[in-house]
């Protein structure tokens, strides 16, 4: 061991003296030198610059950093996707984010353009000469999007978010699908509606590739014959027989429902909702809330902000892992036996369960933590087959599909708590929890996944990364310069 060090350092002893004796032992070759190690030093840029490498991403939710989710969604694409960048320049984060998709699928080309360049996209496409615009283009298809589609606003938390990735990404999707899926919520019966307490989740499902419109259903006299999954949020008030049998025919020719129902308080005759869900063997919601005693399933510290058991399912396996969701004031749901199931020709995945230390609370005229206690299923999916497939006649199968959740502010605009402005969709994975849900009900499978999560644009390097940066990028060139200015001036008077 002591022999091959003795070696080692013989050999960097001499690597040191033929660089004093042969290289710097007169001004000239010391600058030769130095030019050398220059030169090598701007090749190695250079090089770097024309492997485009996926540059260093800084900011606390690598905004700038393409997603392997993102991948998956392009990397199959068979089509030729054009992407220009209209009056961009230089090495602006999201020309180094768009670079990353042509790394995963060749069919996707990026191009920096000026209006100049261009004028034929510029007016066809109506953008302005002296603004920056993106245009993805798929043969007749073609998505545009404007700098500011690239960020968002929270009035709440007053920063600007980067939504960039999902947008360049949502817009590839939606200039190579064959079909758009169409999301329906039921309107009229909740307080809740797309504009008012769901519009961060109108806007995650646009950015998902959905169509997504409010469906007044008295209006109509049906569930229109578009619509991949219909939206049913907590209704206060029972269905009028047109709606009633507008849902049941839907269900009957195999539409898909997503159900969120959250807790009741007071007693309510809910007939015709009733007999909807009994048709998925649902029983009707009793009055009361979930709490927790188990203080590692609450949020805050607060019993009736729960986080409960994620099960494995189609649905909910990306999620299963992750940091779970966060459900306000739950309901249980309550199902009957398997047998009456069967009659049916329904049967149930079990999606969210809350832990065997929680507890159904009826009584609110009290503070105490009593009632029912035990594990409630909040979450669960039903699937009910209408028609058999027949393989003598060729006749298709008809089946309906029903997630239904416990809970529905987990999706919704309000705040986690009273002190508390961000809202609640965005905490945890409750997000993905109702994007999944939906994907799966329009047949979507392949956009179940984790989302990336979005945040402020900002530099977060901390003071170490910094002063690494700076040392490469400055410092070295510096000091190699210095030191043979040094190395040649003192050359010179020996």
């Amino acid at each position: 061991m002591e022999d091959n060090k003795k070696v080692k350092k013989d050999t960097n002893n001499k690597f040191l003296e033929f660089i004093k004796r042969k290289l710097l032992i007169d001004s000239s070759k010391t600058i030769v030198l130095v030019v050398i190690i220059l030169a090598f030093f701007i090749g190695i840029t250079v090089l770097m610059q024309r492997l485009q490498l996926a540059p260093i991403d800084l900011t606390e939710d690598k905004l700038f950093t393409l997603t392997n989710e993102s991948k998956e969604q392009v990397k199959n694409i068979d089509k030729d996707v054009n992407i220009y960048f209209i009056g961009y320049q230089g090495e602006e984060p999201i020309l180094d984010l768009a670079k990353q998709y042509t790394k995963v699928n060749e069919k996707i080309n990026i191009e920096t353009v000026t209006a100049t360049d261009r004028p034929d996209l510029v007016e066809r496409y109506e953008i302005d000469e002296e603004s920056e615009g993106i245009i993805v283009e798929c043969g007749k298809k073609s998505k545009v999007l404007a700098s500011n589609d690239l960020y968002t606003y929270d009035y709440t938390t007053y920063e600007t978010i980067s939504v960039a990735e999902e947008k360049l990404t949502a817009s590839i999707k939606s200039v190579v699908a064959e079909k758009i899926p169409k999301v329906y919520f039921l309107n009229g019966y909740s307080y809740f509606l797309l504009n008012d307490g769901m519009q961060y989740l109108n806007l995650y499902l646009t950015n998902e590739v959905t169509e997504v419109e409010s469906l007044d259903i008295l209006t109509k006299g049906k569930v229109p014959e578009d619509c991949d999954t219909l939206v049913i949020t907590s209704p206060q008030k029972d269905f009028d027989d047109i709606a009633t049998t507008a849902i049941i025919d839907y269900i009957n020719n195999g539409g898909n429902i997503l159900w969120l129902n959250g807790a009741i308080v007071q007693d309510k005759e809910l007939n015709n909702v009733n007999k909807i869900l009994a048709m998925y063997g649902v029983n009707p919601f009793e009055v009361g809330i979930i709490g927790e005693k188990d203080s590692s399933k609450m949020v805050l510290n607060e019993p009736f902000l729960i986080v409960p058991e994620m099960q494995y399912s189609d649905v909910t396996s990306k999620l299963k892992n992750s940091e779970g969701v966060i459900l306000k004031t739950a309901t249980k749901i309550n199902v009957v036996s398997d047998d009456v199931l069967k009659t049916l020709n329904t049967t149930k995945i079990d999606l969210l369960k809350t832990s065997e230390n929680s507890y159904f609370k009826t009584n609110f005229a009290n503070d105490t933590n009593e009632g029912q206690t035990g594990s409630f299923l909040v979450g669960a999916e039903f699937d009910k087959t209408i028609v058999e497939a027949n393989e003598e006649t060729g006749e298709n199968g008809i089946k309906s599909k029903l997630i239904i959740y416990g809970e529905n502010s987990f999706i919704s605009d309000k705040p986690l708590a009273q002190n508390y402005q961000t809202p609640m969709i965005v905490y945890g994975k409750n997000r993905d929890l109702v994007l999944n849900s939906i994907a799966y009900l329009s047949d979507r499978e392949e956009d179940i996944t984790v989302r990336k999560a979005t945040g402020n644009v900002t530099y977060t390097a901390t003071e170490q990364e910094h002063r690494i940066i700076l040392a490469i990028i400055i410092g070295v060139p510096v000091m190699i310069i210095i030191v043979g200015v040094i190395i040649w001036i003192k050359r010179r008077k020996m």
